[in-house]
């Protein structure tokens, strides 16, 4: 299938009429509405909308600041406004948007110069452990490698409630954190601003449809209801993390922010690169029985970083988030078994993706090991964690016959901390 937008046509775009992900986005002082990325055109479905060339078969829902009603819909309209887009898009289809120069101009904007803002009102979000590889490295840094799996990690997806008010869209600067921490060989703690601080290389599911509170779902209910998936980057404060997370886990370390990419890619479009889960070291209970459908996605992952004035960004990893162990679907079902009840915009990190060797680490307390093996950069500069000043970005896409279905970019810079008040 081709477009007669010609940029979506290149083989390396993002965005071809295969992917068509959805955002919100808005351009000088206008109103921010829901948009479809389309080649190097930002699609306003709210023009398409208001003149009648898509029907999501109920009230206006793209003329508004997130997704979120039109995900409420359900598959049927997902399906179905997909369907519509791709007729007003292909070459040989529908041509009430490409034969009309007036509504062309207003309905098309170039995404130079559209500012794209968070795709969805997040009311929860979870984050995961979920990528084996990752685990069993950190492990083996604080337990060796004998214990390095926790005891119930082959049996559960194991997560963590994180902060969606700081949940922030890609480009966001990012302040380094302030936080209690404590060396090795100090006797107590001190405060000050974070000197570890680390990314995590995820993808973030988006709970399209909801279940009610005190009903479970199975592991294929669980993969209905997913709407979609994001770039997710998990900033982690490592020494601030270190001295808190006994006995209840992640809070300071993790909660100052986490950055998705702005375009929401959906199921429908990452169908064909659907693969199996990994084989099972430990029979999980039947609740999280994947039931013969293939849960994972062939998608390929980077990790870049560009130092301030830096002409260019350094590779850091390049894996793919079919090294998960557990799938977006399993750990929305495990979520979900309890009773809990996952809403609309909902958003469930996977955990941080590694792959099997250093050129694949997720993270740079991976990468370095602890710190022990600083990373040269290509501009001979060294890290072991993140500098002020330092960009780190997110990319990836699953590669077709002749095109990609692309993510874009997750990135933030990070800032020095702020001011210490006199406390």
């Amino acid at each position: 299938m081709k477009s007669w937008i010609e940029s979506a046509n290149a083989p390396e775009c993002h965005f071809p009429i295969q992917n068509l992900p959805y955002g919100a986005f808005r351009r000088a002082d206008e109103a921010v509405r829901c948009g479809v990325a389309i080649g190097d055109q930002v699609l306003d479905l709210s023009v398409l909308e208001a003149t009648g060339l898509i029907d999501a078969g109920s009230a206006p829902v793209f003329a508004q600041p997130t997704i979120n009603a039109f995900m409420a819909l359900g598959p049927t309209a997902w399906d179905s406004v997909r369907e519509q887009l791709q007729s007003l898009l292909s070459h040989g289809g529908d041509d009430r948007l490409r034969g009309n120069d007036a509504l062309r101009k207003r309905a098309l904007v170039p995404m130079a110069e559209a500012e794209l803002m968070l795709p969805i009102r997040i009311g929860g979000y979870t984050d995961f452990y979920a990528g084996k590889q990752h685990a069993f490295n950190v492990g083996t840094m604080f337990r060796g490698p004998e214990n390095a799996l926790p005891p119930n990690w082959l049996h559960i997806p194991i997560g963590y409630n994180g902060r969606a008010s700081t949940v922030v869209v890609s480009g966001t600067d990012i302040r380094r954190p302030l936080g209690q921490m404590k060396a090795p060989d100090a006797a107590v703690p001190s405060f000050g601003p974070c000197k570890r601080l680390d990314i995590e290389l995820e993808m973030g599911a988006i709970v399209g449809t909801p279940n009610r509170m005190g009903e479970p779902v199975t592991v294929a209910q669980a993969d209905d209801m997913i709407f979609g998936y994001v770039l997710l980057n998990d900033w982690s404060a490592r020494d601030i993390q270190a001295w808190e997370y006994v006995p209840l886990g992640p809070f300071q370390g993790k909660v100052f922010a986490t950055s998705i990419s702005p375009w929401v890619v959906t199921k429908a479009a990452l169908a064909p690169f659907r693969v199996a889960t990994p084989a099972r070291e430990k029979e999980l209970l039947p609740y999280l029985n994947e039931g013969g459908k293939p849960l994972l996605y062939d998608i390929n992952l980077e990790v870049l970083m560009r130092p301030s004035g830096a002409k260019a960004a350094t590779t850091l990893a390049r894996t793919n988030y079919r090294n998960m162990y557990y799938s977006a679907a399993q750990q929305l079902a495990h979520h979900a078994v309890g009773g809990c009840k996952m809403e609309t915009g909902d958003l469930l990190g996977s955990g941080t993706i590694s792959g099997a060797d250093k050129t694949g680490y997720g993270s740079l307390l991976e990468m370095s090991w602890g710190g022990k093996e600083p990373i040269t950069l290509d501009s001979g500069e060294k890290r072991s964690f993140i500098e002020d000043g330092d960009t780190m970005t997110l990319t990836g896409w699953a590669a077709g016959d002749g095109y990609r279905i692309g993510f874009g970019e997750c990135s933030g810079t990070i800032l020095p901390s702020p001011k210490e008040p006199k406390w």
